[in-house]
């Protein structure tokens, strides 16, 4: 592959990643816990969605067939979609929710720091901004987890529980495939390398605080997000994101 095959690629890998994990925010609109929550998850969801703006809209004009951000985001099919298999999955209950976040959190920030010295400039001007946002996000998410791990009986029951449900899908968030390697001698994206290490710091130290019990590094899932391999719940989601703008293709706003 060339540098711009791999880097649309990439493109899409962040865009789409941060276009779900808004989305399933999003979802929680009408049934957080309390309205400061409702809010709070709303203004982070929309910082996402900002983000998967500005990468999609750059991967569009890589691509150059016709197609912008909007078509990008809703009228690709469930295969085309390169997001993080972690951010696909349900809400849950709160615990879930908040522990998914701040696994994203801690991935998303290093890969954004790293960006904002990208060689493309594109790219080191949109995660310099996004720097910024993500730091805000860590911070609360990372503060979420030590209060319900370390806080009641029961909520340090519901965030044991959390753990399972979603560390297999933090595989992705330690590995790279061929086309980062090729992105990052290029001096366009970080050291894969050191974001896992920096990943694995943040949520070592912070599940430490929780008092809950780091499990063991994720190593295999039988699903491939870089392949277009999603588990069954990204097309449920896609299904009720893409409705209205594939049911009237040419409506305005």
């Amino acid at each position: 592959m060339n540098t711009q095959t791999d880097l649309i690629e990439y493109l899409l890998r962040l865009g789409d990643s941060a276009l779900i994990q808004g989305q399933r925010l999003c979802q929680w609109c009408g049934h957080a816990p309390a309205l400061e929550e409702e809010l709070a998850l709303m203004n982070v969801g929309l910082d996402l969605v900002g983000q998967a703006r500005n990468w999609l809209d750059y991967a569009a004009e890589l691509l150059d067939d016709g197609r912008d951000a909007d078509d990008l985001a809703f009228r690709r099919d469930e295969r085309a979609y390169r997001n993080l298999l972690l951010v696909e999955q349900p809400n849950g209950d709160y615990a879930v929710t908040i522990l998914k976040q701040f696994l994203y959190d801690a991935w998303h920030l290093p890969v954004l720091t790293g960006l904002s010295q990208s060689s493309d400039e594109r790219i080191a001007g949109i995660a310099a901004k996004a720097v910024k946002e993500v730091t805000y996000h860590l911070r609360r998410s990372g503060e979420w987890v030590e209060r319900l791990g370390d806080g009641t009986e029961h909520s340090h029951a519901r965030m044991l529980a959390a753990i399972p449900e979603v560390w297999r899908f933090t595989v992705e968030l330690t590995s790279a495939d061929d086309s980062e390697q090729r992105l990052c001698a290029a001096g366009i994206t970080p050291d894969a390398a050191q974001v896992a290490a920096a990943w694995q710091n943040t949520v070592s130290a912070l599940f430490a605080s929780a008092t809950l019990p780091v499990p063991p590094a994720a190593s295999y899932f039988y699903l491939n997000a870089r392949r277009g391999l999603h588990t069954e719940h990204l097309g449920i989601l896609l299904a009720e994101m893409q409705f209205l703008p594939r049911a009237y293709p040419d409506a305005t706003w």
